[in-house]
């Protein structure tokens, strides 16, 4: 079996398991991604999604957000964990947004990469989920994955396996597919854990790397 038939199959079966999954972390603005997905370096899509309550609160909007002490966020995030750089990015992300795209958040890969804080992970999901663009997010759960069931092999950097999954996924899958990455692996393909193999729908097709 090739990468791209195999590729083929898991995008089906996921497809079946998951069908309505979609972005974990809340948010109803492109800027409120944004922020959260920096929050959620390190930190749970649960607790990020509690906190920005508060930060939301607070400053309901691009302006409000960008005019806020840096100080005054940091106690507010603290509780994502690194909370003085997550401060510093968001409220420096935030002017931008502000002074060079009237508040709003760009439809560009490089200029979302050229925002603070701002990777190739953040960049996907913005591009996939805000919008509607193809895109591969590869956060912890998709590198996992990718490589133990031999989508990739052995590659761990999220570049590499990013790339490597361009060749090989459908460029209208990518989002969709990644999103229900994180469902599998939270609930099946554990990493804490050994992966619960007897009630994978990938277990027949998985070259079961990494165990």
């Amino acid at each position: 079996m090739t990468k791209e038939e195999l590729a083929g199959i898991v995008i089906e079966r996921l497809k079946e398991e998951y069908p309505d999954a979609d972005c974990t972390l809340d948010y109803d603005q492109a800027w409120k991604l944004l922020v959260s997905v920096r929050l959620a370096a390190q930190c749970t899509d649960a607790r990020v999604n509690v906190v920005v309550e508060d930060l939301y609160a607070k400053y309901p909007d691009v302006d409000a957000l960008a005019a806020a002490d840096v100080e005054d966020i940091e106690a507010i995030v603290r509780p994502c964990g690194l909370g003085k750089s997550k401060a510093r990015d968001i409220s420096a992300c935030m002017k931008i947004l502000r002074e060079r795209y009237g508040g709003q958040v760009p439809d560009d890969f490089k200029a979302l990469l050229a925002l603070p804080g701002v990777g190739r992970k953040s960049a996907n999901l913005i591009m996939g989920d805000v919008f509607g663009k193809p895109a591969i997010v590869t956060d912890t759960h998709c590198i996992r994955l990718a490589n133990r069931i031999g989508l990739v092999d052995g590659v761990k950097d999220p570049k590499r396996v990013e790339m490597a999954l361009w060749e090989i996924i459908p460029p209208e899958e990518g989002n969709s597919l990644c999103h229900r990455f994180v469902y599998h692996g939270r609930e099946v393909c554990t990493a804490r854990t050994a992966p619960f193999c007897g009630r994978c729908c990938l277990a027949d097709v998985c070259a079961k790397k990494g165990i």
